[in-house]
């Protein structure tokens, strides 16, 4: 009887040990902070809407190829992109600037995903086909206020761009307007779609968005005698384009380092780049 409940009693024991040991297996493996990209499943991407197109149709293509993967893709221009990167709230930036100052100590890394053209674009009822570098100078300073003064019919002239936070405003001040400002006048929409539909629906509207978004509601210009191409961007001919970049803070791993391996990868880029309004990098001249 005595080696009877001295055995039930070793055996109560160890059952009890086992589950104390058991709890502690349970609950000893707690996720690491910071390592968010190994196994992730959901990727965000901000910033830049003239590099918007082209990351949607890479993030559809991933998620497609990848069950369970979720490519969370949103706006607000590029400067956004860098800053929401640079503080973590999103995995990607997408930006059509290189890093700003102020950002180059938080351990941005780039990745150079394309080539984006952009466009200067009026409202139909515009007579003008084609406008030199010094009369967009003009006109977007706010020198030149009606179409007349540039060969076309009297009628005022209406601007619709983009917010200072925009990369594509940043692009055409670079390019355009040799470090000038746009004049106070002009109106600032916060996407490309945004300037599209403005100034297709305003009487005697210029602007200028992403090749990618050009649609016949609006005409395109000639810049300097020449028409947009991507003949005429990789020959040189056609200047008005920036690179397009996704930056991650640090190096991208897992996941996040696969979806940015898929867009610069043949796969993608030689089906998509150019039908989607882009350039491929590997394309331009050095």
């Amino acid at each position: 009887m005595f080696k009877t409940k001295s055995k039930m009693a070793l055996l109560s024991t160890t059952v009890m040990a086992l589950m104390v040991l058991t709890g502690c297996a349970q609950t000893a493996a707690p996720t690491t902070p910071g390592a968010t990209n190994v196994d992730k499943k959901t990727i965000s991407a901000a910033g830049s809407t003239a590099l918007q197109p082209l990351v949607k149709l890479a993030a559809d293509d991933f998620m497609a190829k990848n069950a369970g993967v979720q490519v969370n893709l949103s706006g607000g221009g590029s400067m956004t992109g860098l800053n929401n990167v640079a503080s973590g709230s999103v995995d990607i930036g997408n930006s059509d600037v290189v890093v700003t100052p102020e950002l180059k100590d938080k351990g941005l890394i780039d990745h150079e995903v394309a080539v984006a053209p952009f466009l200067n674009i009026v409202n139909k009822d515009v007579t003008v086909d084609d406008l030199t570098k010094a009369q967009l100078v003009d006109i977007y300073t706010g020198k030149i206020t009606n179409w007349k003064e540039v060969g076309g019919k009297d009628s005022k002239i209406s601007i619709i761009g983009r917010a200072k936070s925009s990369g594509t405003r940043a692009t055409m001040v670079k390019i355009v307007l040799d470090g000038k400002e746009f004049t106070d006048a002009a109106a600032a929409q916060d996407s490309n779609g945004n300037v599209l539909t403005g100034v297709s629906q305003t009487p005697g509207a210029i602007g200028y968005i992403d090749a990618a978004y050009l649609k016949d509601t609006v005409k395109g210009l000639k810049y300097n005698g020449v028409a947009y191409s991507s003949e005429a961007v990789t020959s040189g001919k056609y200047p008005i384009f920036a690179i397009e970049h996704m930056y991650t803070k640090g190096e991208a791993t897992g996941t996040v380092k696969a979806f940015l391996d898929y867009i610069v990868s043949p796969e993608f880029q030689d089906k998509n780049v150019d039908k989607a309004g882009f350039v491929a990098i590997s394309k331009m001249k050095k």
